[in-house]
């Protein structure tokens, strides 16, 4: 089975990568604008003439979409989220109409929940965010294909490798930096709101289901935690992980997005029925993974070192 998994050098997109080329059987191809991808894809720029050649020279029977922007001006933003699904599933329908395609949502196309009841897949859909409404925009263009085609909206990916632009990566740089100090202060903004967070890995597991399900499969799945979790509560519990002696201070407002959106949380029965797929990994698993990753980093390689 050849799988061409796009933005693969990406957060999601690496674990989805690795997951995958665990698959007995499997071959997996790297692809995006990354020199380090074996397949030079460009969902930003690239007609969908000139994809479909570079998927009919790959023939994938699978093709997974991680490739997406969080940050960034609107322009942007829509460029590779609403752009990029657009012209990935055009090529598609020219070089491999018969691949299944994966494509990654985001559960901020939500927007906020009401009456604190988690969200099922058939909720109205209220982007409150430029990365929300572009993200929406993809799974729509997806969803009304003709492909064989399901999107997975993903909650708030936690885990090893988590990057500093979202606030697990960032408070985990920050109890880096402050170390053993007892009088350091991490001073952030408002934590009261909840968030719906998944572990990466589990969010991996739940792609390689994709993949592989008999069809015809449900063409939008939530994949979350399932639980609506305090945002104060994982920055505590990953400076409790840290032994961190200091003090964790509160101060003005949180991110744009937290004002507009309090509260949020998915609800995944759906992708229970049909995936068979439920978490596996306790958010403090997680977090406790992200830290060991950040704090006990793998040995650097030589230059020219090949691993297997």
């Amino acid at each position: 089975m050849r799988i061409l998994v796009l933005g693969s050098t990406g957060y999601l997109g690496a674990h989805v990568a690795e997951r995958l080329g665990a698959l007995r059987g499997a071959r997996v191809l790297a692809g995006g604008r990354s020199p380090a991808a074996g397949v030079p894809v460009d969902l930003a720029t690239d007609s969908a003439g000139r994809l479909a050649e570079t998927l009919a020279a790959v023939a994938p029977d699978a093709v997974v979409n991680c490739a997406g922007a969080t940050g960034g001006d609107p322009v942007t933003l829509a460029e590779v989220n609403s752009r990029g699904p657009a012209v990935l599933c055009a090529a598609m329908a020219l070089a491999c109409p018969s691949a299944r395609l994966v494509h990654l949502g985001s559960a901020a196309e939500y927007g906020p929940g009401t009456g604190r009841v988690p969200t099922s897949e058939s909720a109205a859909t209220r982007p409150l965010s430029a990365y929300g409404a572009t993200k929406l925009a993809g799974t729509v263009t997806v969803s009304a294909s003709a492909l064989d085609a399901l999107v997975l909206r993903v909650g708030n990916p936690v885990g090893p490798g988590a990057p500093p632009t979202g606030l697990p990566g960032r408070v985990t740089g920050l109890l880096r930096e402050a170390g053993s100090d007892s009088d350091a202060v991490l001073r952030l903004g408002d934590l009261s709101a909840y968030r719906d967070f998944v572990d990466v890995r589990d969010v991996a597991r739940a792609v390689t289901r994709a993949v592989t399900a008999p069809g015809p499969l449900p063409r939008v799945l939530n994949i979350g935690g399932g639980e609506a979790v305090p945002v104060r509560q994982l920055v505590r519990t990953l400076a409790d992980i840290a032994h961190f002696g200091g003090r964790v201070e509160e101060q003005g407002a949180g991110s744009g997005r937290s004002e507009l959106v309090s509260w949020q949380c998915s609800d995944i029965s759906a992708a229970r029925t049909a995936l068979d797929w439920r978490p596996s990994y306790t958010l403090r698993e997680s977090l406790a993974a992200l830290w060991s990753a950040v704090a006990h980093p793998p040995p650097a390689r030589l230059e020219g070192e090949l691993t297997t």
